[in-house]
C-alpha cells in the first residue's frame, strides 16, 4: 500500500509540475479570547409558518475554562473531539456486527471553553424555561437535566424543575416510547427509565417523559426525552442535548411530520464571527443555492447521516489515489463516511488522509512549517502575516462538489502564529466530516428526499 502511495503521489507530482495549481487566499485570525456570553434577541419571521431559532458557537458556559488560555481550552477541545470521533467509529464498526409548519432555533457555539459543539437555546415546559442544548446530529436521544440531581454537571441555566411544568409527563413502563429505547429500565413507581453512555466515558441517567418544546413563537408538544437525574462526565455548560440524528426517539424522528421532514443549520465561524445563524425546520430549511447528494442507508445503524465522497481535489486537481472504494459503506454496515455537527475535525480514513494531505504540504511547499500540534500533523508558521495562499481543496460527494473556504481546513492553533491542515486520519472504516469544514455553508436536511445539501454562503436568515 505504501509503495502504491507513492508511485500515485510521484505521478500527482508530475502533473501539478506542469499544470497550474489553484490557490485561494487565507485570512489569517488568532484564537478567539474568552468574553462574556451574551444572548441576542431572537428576530420575528416574516413567515408565521416559520421555526427557527439563533445558533452560535458559545464559549463561555463553563467556569472551568475562564483562567485558561486559548491555546489550552482549543487543545482540550481537540481531545475531546478526539473521543468523540473514536466513539463514533467503534459504534459504526458494532452496529455492523401531519401539516407542515416551518420554524427554527439559533445555535451557538462553544469554541474558547473546550468544547467542539454548537449550542441551540430552546424553550422547555409550561411555563416556559430556556436552556441551552447541544445540537447533534450523531445522536438521537432528547435529554436535559433535571431536579432532583443525584449529581449534575455544572451548566449555564438553573437546573430544570419538572414538578414546576404543568406540560410535564413521565412515561411509563409499558408505554411503546419506553420500549424504543435501547437501554431502558423501571423504577418502582412504575416510571421508564432511560441510560445514555457516550464513548468518552460520559452518561445520563433518569426517568424519560414528554415535555413541551418552545422554539421561539412555535411550540411542539408531547416530545420524549430524558429527565436526567444523573449527568457525569465531559459535558460542558449545557443543559443537555438536542438529538438530530435519524432514528425515530430523534426530534427530526418525533416531529418531522409537522415540518415536512426538512430542516437545515448554518455553524457559524468560530474565529471570524460572533453574530448567531440558525437552526430551520421545514420547507424555509431549503434555498436556492443548495446542491445536493443521495443520503445512503445503513441498515445496521439508523442514526448516522451517510453519505458518498467519490474524491477530494487539491489545487484544483483531483488526488488520485482517493477513490470511492476507500469511503464505501459496505452491505454489512462498514466504512461509509457521516455528516456530523458534533464532532470538530474531518477523519478520513488513513490512506485517504494521507494522500490529501500530502498532495497539499506539495501544493503548500513555499510556507513555512511548523512543529506538529495534537492530533495535526501539517503545520505552518504564519507568524507575522495577514494573508497567505493556499491550495483550494473541493469535497466530492455524489452529485454536489463543495468548495471548502480556506479558514475550513487551515486552522490556527494558538496566538503566534501556527495554522494547522485542519484534516486527520482514522484507523477506523468510518470517516466524518466535522463541524470545522462544515462551518459557512447552510447544512440541509432533506428526510422527504434522502437527500443532504449544501448552500455555500447561507448563514443568513
Amino acid at each position: 500500500m505504501e509503495v502504491k502511495l507513492i508511485s500515485i503521489l510521484f505521478l500527482f507530482t508530475i502533473f501539478v509540475a506542469a499544470h497550474s495549481l489553484q490557490y485561494q487566499t487565507l485570512n489569517l485570525n488568532s484564537l478567539p479570547q474568552l468574553q462574556s456570553l451574551s444572548w441576542e434577541p431572537q428576530l420575528s419571521s416574516d413567515n408565521e409558518n416559520t421555526l427557527s431559532v439563533q445558533l452560535h458557537h458559545v464559549d463561555l458556559l463553563s467556569p472551568s475554562s475562564f483562567n485558561a488560555t486559548p491555546h489550552a481550552l482549543f487543545k482540550l477541545r481537540l481531545q475531546r473531539d478526539a473521543i468523540r470521533a473514536k466513539s463514533l467509529s467503534l459504534l459504526s464498526a458494532s452496529a455492523a456486527n401531519s401539516t407542515s409548519k416551518d420554524f427554527s432555533s439559533s445555535v451557538i457555539s462553544g469554541l474558547s471553553q473546550g468544547s467542539g459543539e454548537y449550542f441551540t437555546r430552546i424553550g422547555i415546559g409550561t411555563p416556559t424555561k430556556y436552556v441551552y442544548l447541544v445540537l447533534d446530529t450523531g445522536s438521537d436521544i432528547v435529554w436535559i437535566q433535571c431536579l432532583p440531581c443525584a449529581k449534575c454537571y455544572s451548566q449555564s441555566d438553573p437546573v430544570f424543575d419538572p414538578s414546576k411544568s404543568s406540560s410535564f409527563s413521565p412515561v411509563t413502563c409499558d408505554s411503546p416510547l419506553c420500549r424504543r429505547l435501547d437501554s431502558s429500565g423501571c423504577n418502582n413507581r412504575n416510571k421508564c427509565l432511560y441510560q445514555v453512555s457516550y464513548g468518552d466515558g460520559s452518561f445520563t441517567v433518569g426517568e424519560y417523559s414528554t415535555e413541551t418544546l418552545n422554539f421561539r413563537k412555535t411550540t411542539v408538544s408531547n416530545i420524549s426525552f430524558g429527565c436526567g437525574h444523573d449527568n457525569e462526565g465531559l459535558f460542558i455548560g449545557a443543559a443537555g442535548l438536542l438529538g438530530l440524528g435519524k432514528g425515530k426517539l430523534s426530534f427530526p424522528g418525533q416531529a418531522g411530520s409537522r415540518f415536512g421532514q426538512k430542516f437545515s443549520y448554518c455553524l457559524v465561524d468560530r474565529i471570524g464571527s460572533a453574530k448567531p445563524s440558525y437552526i430551520v425546520f421545514g420547507e424555509s430549511a431549503i434555498t436556492r443555492n443548495t446542491i445536493f447528494t443521495p443520503l445512503l442507508t445503513n441498515p445496521k445503524l439508523d442514526t448516522f447521516y451517510y453519505v458518498e465522497l467519490t474524491g477530494i481535489s487539491v489545487g484544483g486537481t483531483k488526488v488520485p489515489a482517493v477513490t470511492p472504494e476507500l469511503f464505501k459503506l459496505d452491505t454489512e454496515g462498514n466504512g461509509g463516511v457521516i455528516v456530523d455537527s458534533g464532532t470538530s475535525v474531518t477523519r478520513l480514513t488513513r490512506p485517504g488522509y494521507i494522500a490529501v494531505r500530502d498532495a497539499f504540504r506539495l501544493g503548500a511547499k513555499d510556507l513555512k512549517r511548523a512543529p506538529n500540534f495534537s492530533l495535526f500533523d501539517t503545520c505552518y508558521d504564519l507568524s507575522g502575516k495577514k494573508q497567505a495562499k493556499v491550495p483550494t481543496l473541493v469535497l466530492h460527494f455524489a452529485g454536489a462538489d463543495v468548495a471548502l473556504p480556506a479558514a475550513n481546513y487551515m486552522i490556527p492553533v494558538n496566538g503566534e502564529g501556527r495554522y494547522c491542515f485542519g484534516f486527520a486520519g482514522t484507523n477506523g472504516g468510518l470517516s466524518i466530516i466535522g463541524n470545522i469544514q462544515q462551518q459557512g455553508f447552510r447544512v440541509v436536511f432533506d428526510l422527504a428526499g434522502s437527500r443532504l445539501g449544501f448552500a455555500p454562503r447561507g448563514c443568513s436568515y
